[in-house]
């Protein structure tokens, strides 16, 4: 028994060791940002870390646990110099990280009194792969939208250098959310990039839809009256926010028709419940023939 045990503990023991020596290296937090309904921004910097887009960290806070690792997603580009998580504050160790900020004062906070971080990462994720495809569809469920923002990031970085040599062409993104929590700080990002797209004459670059699943018809009604409205009442998006459920087989159709003969990325982050319906549909939506269109699916959980 022994000979199968100590190949794999060595192994273990090394992955520890690894990690033991990562966690010792300095981090520094160069900014805090506070975004609206308990979620925080830190942006953090790292002697030789380098970064592909959507890849995850693990994070530790010796104030709040010696002991505790906890995976976030990036949300920063590769372009970028500097790299950072956004943490929602949902329970006991992201309100003791939230605390160790000093997000719960009102005065500032000086730089030496942020807590000591510890980083392990950064560890890859299939969203690394968006770019090796001419069309993308991108599909995140709640905080799922996380690694999203790495790579629209990263795609105006590298269409504002280099647009002809970007091989990506169209992004289709989509965004499920239960409530407009969530919305805060991603907007921003996307009222950025609608604005930056419209001045270069390229506003069909990236086409998004926002969904609203836990909102039922009474809900929607009073929002549905300010419809048409040159901007969306919850987002400040011109891209209205849509209620319900999107239709899958339609929109899947809908693609497929505008980009025949094309290879087409499917990338999902949120659960596994999406992934399998967005999974039967590209296999269906697919064609037989080489030449036809293929819908390639991608997925990571949470």
């Amino acid at each position: 028994t022994w000979k199968w045990v100590v190949g794999p503990m060595f192994l273990y023991l090394c992955e520890r060791l690894v990690r033991f020596w990562r966690s010792q290296q300095k981090v520094v937090i160069t900014k805090v940002v506070i975004h609206p309904f308990k979620t925080i921004e830190l942006q953090m910097m790292k002697k030789g870390f380098k970064m592909e887009v959507g890849q995850y960290i693990f994070v530790k806070c010796p104030a709040v646990s010696k002991l505790e690792w906890h995976p976030f997603t990036l949300t920063s580009a590769p372009e970028e110099d500097y790299f950072s998580i956004h943490v929602r504050i949902v329970g006991d160790w992201t309100e003791g990280l939230f605390n160790a900020c000093g997000c719960d004062k009102q005065e500032f906070q000086e730089a030496w009194k942020l807590p000591k971080i510890a980083v392990d990462g950064p560890f890859g994720t299939a969203s690394e792969d968006v770019f090796s495809y001419e069309t993308v569809m991108l599909v995140g469920a709640g905080i799922g939208v996380t690694p999203f923002a790495s790579v629209l990031k990263s795609v105006w970085y590298k269409y504002c250098h280099d647009a002809t040599n970007l091989k990506l062409k169209k992004i289709y993104f989509y965004w499920l959310c239960r409530d407009t929590h969530a919305f805060e700080w991603f907007a921003d990002l996307l009222q950025s990039l609608e604005v930056q797209m419209q001045e270069r004459n390229n506003a069909e670059f990236l086409s998004y839809n926002i969904y609203l699943t836990g909102w039922d018809e009474t809900q929607a009604t009073h929002f549905v009256v300010h419809h048409e409205e040159e901007k969306d009442v919850i987002t400040g998006l011109k891209q209205k926010t849509l209620y319900g459920r999107p239709n899958w087989e339609n929109e899947f159709k809908t693609i497929a028709g505008k980009h025949p003969g094309s290879r087409i990325g499917v990338f999902l982050c949120g659960p596994e419940g999406l992934a399998d319906t967005l999974n039967k549909q590209s296999i269906s939506n697919s064609e037989a023939d080489p030449r036809g269109v293929h819908f390639i699916f991608n997925k990571e959980n949470f």
